[in-house]
């Protein structure tokens, strides 16, 4: 009688970062494949939260360091790598935070947000001015409710995925999310 062939492991169907994370827990330098898959989208979320760009770079890099490192301790739970990267980057951020508050901030340079110089002037000064005042707004919500609004419209995270950044659950983090849409709508409204 033969033998039937070992089975080999599956991948979880959710998780499309499933195969590069074995890839990396094999040989680090694998690890460059997720890297360059996140990198933006965690710069993006750090310098969103934070506001400067020295800040973003370092909180991207203190992210990706911590990442490289626990990668043999990841294991999916359900949400993914793109969720325990970002609860990484949360941390990271939420340490910058906690650290900027014993220093004084600067506010955003102006002209950090220019357009395509052929634009009409008089539409890229009013979507210059339209994009401070919601970058005011969201800087002005309490620290949970501006997490889920860059997590769910900067990065593009689910609901699930942002639970287990925040750890909560999806339903609790869409409470929290309609409740930082509907603060941040008065907001712009005032």
């Amino acid at each position: 009688m033969t033998q039937a062939p070992a089975a080999m492991p599956r991948e979880p169907r959710d998780d499309p970062d499933a195969a590069a994370v074995r890839a990396a827990q094999r040989d680090r330098r694998a690890f460059e494949v997720l890297y360059r898959r996140y990198l933006d989208r965690v710069y993006a979320y750090a310098f969103y939260a934070l506001g400067d760009h020295h800040d973003a770079e370092d909180a991207t890099e203190r992210t990706f360091l911590a990442a490289l490192k626990g990668i043999d301790a990841y294991s999916h739970t359900g949400a993914g790598f793109r969720a325990w990267l970002f609860r990484i980057a949360h941390n990271t951020v939420s340490n910058a935070m906690r650290s900027r508050r014993r220093k004084a901030t600067q506010p955003l340079p102006e002209g950090w947000d220019r357009a395509a110089p052929n634009a009409d002037p008089a539409t890229l000064v009013a979507r210059a001015e339209e994009g401070r005042r919601v970058l005011r707004a969201v800087g002005e919500l309490p620290l949970d409710r501006r997490q889920v609004v860059l997590l769910r419209f900067v990065d593009g995270l689910s609901a699930a995925e942002i639970g287990e950044v925040l750890d909560r659950s999806p339903g609790a983090v869409r409470v929290l999310l309609h409740r930082a849409l509907r603060d941040l709508a008065a907001r712009l409204d005032a």
